[in-house]
């Protein structure tokens, strides 16, 4: 919640590449948003029933990612290009992905993705 937490976090090497996300789960410190994701699918059998599923999911979860990197990256600009970053993430959230997931959806006649 605070710098000094963070910096503590550093310090003491529980967050391997000196960021965050860190979950503490299971005895562990898990870091990295997708390990983290496909290690909590996995322990609640939430990863999908095949090969098949799951390669969706990796899919779907990528992409999200990668959106989501858009607008973590923007963090680090100045304000005006802060604010090019968060229109062009909302731009692509509405013309790419959500447009994707609508079309996999009706694609498969679903109420989930997966």
């Amino acid at each position: 919640e605070t710098r000094e937490q963070y910096e503590k976090l550093q310090k003491d090497g529980r967050l391997i590449f000196e960021q965050v996300p860190l979950v503490e789960i299971d005895g562990m410190s898990l870091t990295q948003s997708r390990a983290i994701l496909s290690y909590l699918a996995a322990k609640y059998n939430l990863y999908g029933k095949d090969l098949k599923e799951k390669l969706r999911i990796d899919m779907y979860t990528d992409g999200t990612l990668d959106l989501m990197l858009m607008i973590i990256q923007a963090v680090f600009k100045s304000p005006k290009e802060k604010e090019e970053s968060y229109a062009l993430a909302v731009k692509r959230a509405k013309t790419r992905y959500f447009p994707a997931f609508e079309k996999i959806l009706k694609g498969h006649g679903e109420d989930f993705l997966v």
